[in-house]
Parts: structure tokens; C-alpha cells; sequence
């Protein structure tokens, strides 16, 4: 990431805290043994929506204060393996589809911020932005994500505003959405 190191450091402190929560939140949920089968599933379903959310609070702190001093090669197997996986998932199974493909899009834009920061090492900061319908392609989904996931937080079906547990992980998905959004427009 270019652009002030101050800002880098709360980008690394806020989506580290989300990170950590998603990894507490998949250390507390019960394991599916002994569950009913639709209760195993959902289950199953929300610990692997906790665990790529893990990865990527804590990927985007790691990658927003280390930058490109971590190899290319590391970052895209970090992040491409998790995403070749919610791909083929989201195509072999119908169950949170959407979910998936969103995991997979982060996971994939990660990587080709990585890449992009490899490929830009040797020019002076905002030279290697990337191919500009990508990058803008990738601010459009995850601007729109932001905007979505904020109005989820803030409303019901009965129109209140969400607070308490029930709240703490739509907030951690707004967070890691307006971070993807501030990293790759910074990149």
C-alpha cells in the first residue's frame, strides 16, 4: 500500500481487530459432531465463513504494514489456494453460493494486489497500480459491498438498528469491506 504510514497503520489495526474476532468467533462455535444435519450444515457453513474471514482481517493488517516486502509468491499462494477453493465450491454446491463467490472475489483481489505490488517494487509509489478496469472493477464491487453490508448493520426488517453479538460480525464484514475498498485505492 502506498500513501501515509498513518493511515496504513489503522487500516492494519482495524482489519487485524476484525480478523481476531472472526478467529475467536471460529474457536468458540461447537464442532458438528452429535448436531442434527441441518444444524451441522449451517454450522459447518459459518465456520467457513469465520475461517476466510480470518484470513482475510488478518491477511489485509499483514499486507497493509508489510507491503512489498513480502514476496509476491507468498501472498498469491496465501490467497489463491483459499480462492480456487470457494470457486469450486460455490460451482459444486448451491448452499451460500453468493457467500462463497464473495470469499473467493477477496481472496482473488488480494492476490492481484500482491502481484501488483511485486510488479511495481521498482518504481516510485502509485506507478504500479494495476490494469485500471481490474482495479476499477474491484473498487466498484467492494464500494458496493461496503455500502450494502453498512446498511445490513444499521437496519432490520423491523427497521432498528442492529446492536449486541448479532451485530459484531456484520460489522467485521463492513470493515473488512471499506478496508479491500481503502487498500486497493491506495495501491
Amino acid at each position: 500500500m502506498h500513501g501515509p504510514v498513518l493511515i496504513s497503520w489503522l487500516l492494519a489495526l482495524l482489519t487485524a481487530a476484525a480478523g481476531a474476532y472472526c478467529l475467536t468467533r471460529l474457536r468458540r462455535s461447537p464442532c458438528t459432531a452429535g448436531a442434527p444435519p441441518r444444524a451441522g450444515t449451517r454450522r459447518l457453513i459459518a465456520r467457513e465463513s469465520d475461517a476466510a474471514e480470518a484470513l482475510m482481517g488478518l491477511g489485509m493488517a499483514a499486507m497493509a504494514v508489510t507491503g512489498g516486502a513480502v514476496p509476491a509468491a507468498v501472498w498469491a499462494s496465501l490467497f489463491g489456494l483459499p480462492a480456487a477453493v470457494f470457486l469450486l465450491a460455490a460451482a459444486h454446491a448451491p448452499a451460500r453460493r453468493a457467500h462463497r463467490l464473495h470469499h473467493a472475489v477477496g481472496a482473488l483481489a488480494m492476490t492481484y494486489m500482491a502481484l501488483t505490488m511485486a510488479a511495481g517494487t521498482g518504481h516510485h509509489h502509485g506507478t504500479g497500480a494495476g490494469t485500471p478496469l481490474v482495479t476499477g472493477a474491484l473498487l466498484l464491487y467492494f464500494g458496493g459491498y461496503s455500502l450494502w453490508a453498512g446498511a445490513r448493520l444499521l437496519h432490520t426488517s423491523a427497521g432498528t438498528l442492529v446492536v449486541g453479538a448479532a451485530g459484531l460480525p456484520r460489522a467485521c464484514r463492513l470493515t473488512m469491506g471499506i478496508g479491500m475498498f481503502a487498500m486497493l485505492l491506495t495501491m
